[in-house]
């Protein structure tokens, strides 16, 4: 009975309705395991963290970290809004046409998604631009290679540590994930004004 409703469909509805569904689950499903995997490295890393750094200031810490953590809630946010994609498509395949969205209710859907994406994005950029720079100052700290005297206490904050590397990795799966979000809504923009 579906499929019967589907050919009573105008073709541009049918195949936005389409793209929608397909591109939204698609996005909400990259985006998801991203952004899983992505919570878990920062979870990990912060945790490992407290416990090594003992009250010495590491990358992972401050800025850094405070917009890697809103990049990936805006990740969180980016995920639902592609399931929102979804179910736009289930109402454009709707056969009551008071209860079918109009195209301005679309494009206006998928502003709010692409400008999510691009907050997101700049976010998770911040962290990355502040976690990079601190690493590489604490690079510059670390003794040179193959210097024999050095007094690992005093440099126990100085050195990069893989808790340090899973920030980095996190952020760039966060990135990863934004990208899709952003990739998804311009390509859906692309579908609904294809004439």
């Amino acid at each position: 009975m579906a499929g019967e409703l589907d050919y009573s469909l105008p073709p541009a509805v049918r195949r936005i309705a389409r793209a929608f569904s397909r591109v939204g689950w698609t996005s909400f499903w990259i985006q998801i395991v991203l952004a899983v995997v992505s919570s878990l490295l920062l979870l990990f890393a912060v945790i490992g963290l407290n416990f090594n750094s003992a009250n010495q200031s590491s990358p992972g810490t401050g800025a850094g970290l405070f917009f890697a953590a809103c990049g990936l809630l805006a990740v969180f946010f980016g995920a639902y809004w592609s399931f929102r994609y979804t179910r736009l498509a289930r109402l454009l395949r709707s056969g009551d046409m008071a209860s079918r969205p109009k195209p301005k209710d679309a494009i206006q859907t998928l502003h709010i998604g692409l400008n999510a994406s691009l907050i997101g994005m700049f976010l998770t950029l911040m962290g990355a631009g502040a976690i990079v720079g601190a690493l590489l100052f604490k690079s510059f700290e670390q003794p040179a290679q193959g210097a024999m005297l050095f007094n690992p206490a005093t440099l126990r904050g100085s050195f990069i540590t893989s808790f340090d590397l899973l920030i980095v990795q996190s952020n760039t799966n966060t990135s990863i994930a934004h990208f899709v979000a952003i990739i998804s809504s311009l390509w859906l923009f692309r579908t609904v004004n294809r004439q």
